[in-house]
């Protein structure tokens, strides 16, 4: 039987070959396999469209590219992997000696056998990316380079995935689409959203959970400007980024470093016992500096295993299928489940008999907890619900200051709404 990991590093392996930049048909086709699992609404922003202080570009697409030697071999070829093409590359039609072409390559001398991930999108330019050992074996001489790209009027693309809630209040789910050939970064978190989001259209969410699938920063800010109107309904947040790698999870906090998403992250990775690092907000990194930027000051962290930058694999070639396990997907999914569970869950009560401690027996309360293993735990759980429904303190405040798994105390609080004893 097929595991909920391997069908994720399944999709992964899919995604893994396209083409993607932050615009273009790799993105379309991207989208269309992720709309094979969920329905999506895609959205198409036209070139020159101002979105807050930028201006979506021209589209780029790529049909060939490559670098042959004399005797027409291609000793860097697009069709072996888009990495070896500078993203946006501008079409090239040329020949040149190596001394010329040098200029317009990109290895990683401390990594030689691998090839590097590089763009330009905003500035004019053509370029491949090789592995240093391979510019290191080629002979001076003539070279015919080929650049099969356009650079034209035409949109930028991103799609959304709305599981409907009980309340329209919203968590989003954001993950980047634009890396080529790069199975950690990102594929991975598009993975783990994907089956995140099948996993809470089986549940009743409390939240509404809205999935969007942009490329990194200029797809966040165009969905940032075009969304103004929903932002106040924006509760809490989380960016999804190199999810699948053997590292220890770690989750970068918001900005604000207390929004509820912050707490609920901190409580499952620690009451979990999984190895992980919780980081200050910093305003680098993914799509979290710009749901957090201070004019929308959202509550949104990023969830990664290990942080971007943080492995030698990152932006290379390196960063493969092989790079992404299973098992470390199928952990990213579980931390996601468990912390929307919590968020889900967490509420502030009103204690309704607050003038001394109610009477649990007569309620059929104690008896309730007969026979349980954890008996004296959930009895202390409902203690402390009491105790701190006023209205002002919630869940996970109660499971945090007990020392109480949230879950023990959220079940304690059913059995005590259930009872009349304390309210929503």
């Amino acid at each position: 039987m097929t595991t909920v990991g391997e069908e994720m590093h399944a999709l992964v392996e899919r995604l893994y070959p396209l083409c993607r930049s932050i615009t273009g048909d790799g993105v379309r086709a991207t989208l269309d396999i992720v709309g094979e699992y969920l329905p999506l609404q895609v959205h198409e922003v036209p070139t020159g469209t101002q979105v807050l202080d930028w201006t979506v570009p021209q589209e780029w697409n790529i049909r060939d590219a490559y670098v042959a030697d004399a005797e027409g071999r291609r000793v860097v070829d697009f069709a072996a992997s888009s990495l070896h093409v500078l993203g946006y590359s501008v079409p090239v039609s040329a020949t040149m000696p190596l001394s010329e072409l040098r200029a317009h390559l990109h290895t990683l001398p401390d990594q030689p056998a691998l090839v590097p991930y590089r763009t330009s999108y905003y500035a004019p330019q053509w370029g491949f990316c090789l592995a240093q050992e391979t510019l290191d074996a080629l002979p001076e001489g003539d070279y015919e380079v080929r650049i099969d790209s356009t650079l034209a009027d035409g949109h930028l693309t991103y799609a959304e995935h709305v599981v409907p809630g009980r309340v329209p209040d919203e968590v989003i789910v954001s993950c980047h689409v634009c890396h080529p050939a790069l199975a950690n970064d990102n594929m991975a978190g598009v993975a783990v959203a994907t089956f995140l989001a099948r996993e809470l259209a089986e549940r009743d969410p409390y939240y509404t959970y809205r999935f969007i699938y942009a490329p990194g920063t200029i797809g966040a800010i165009t969905w940032l400007a075009r969304n103004r109107e929903r932002i106040e309904h924006v509760k809490h947040g989380l960016v999804l980024a190199c999810a699948g790698d053997r590292g220890q999870l770690t989750y970068k906090q918001s900005r604000r470093g207390d929004a509820e998403i912050d707490r609920v992250l901190r409580h499952v990775l620690t009451a979990s016992a999984r190895p992980h690092e919780i980081r200050e907000f910093t305003p680098y990194g993914y799509d979290e500096r710009q749901y957090c930027s201070p004019g929308f000051d959202l509550g949104v962290g990023s969830l990664s295993r290990t942080p971007y930058a943080g492995y030698p694999e990152y932006h290379t070639s390196g960063d493969n299928p092989d790079f992404v396990t299973p098992g470390a997907l199928a952990d990213t999914l579980a931390v996601c489940r468990e912390a929307f569970a919590v968020l889900d869950r967490n509420r502030s009560y009103l204690n309704l008999s607050p003038y001394g401690e109610p009477q649990l027996g007569k309620r059929g309360l104690y008896a309730s907890l007969g026979g349980r293993s954890d008996a004296k735990e959930a009895q202390m759980a409902m203690l402390w619900v009491l105790s701190m429904s006023d209205g002002e303190h919630s869940l996970l405040d109660v499971a945090e200051r007990s020392g109480l798994p949230f879950d023990t105390v959220a079940v304690a609080a059913d059995a005590l709404g259930a009872a009349g004893l304390i309210k929503a």
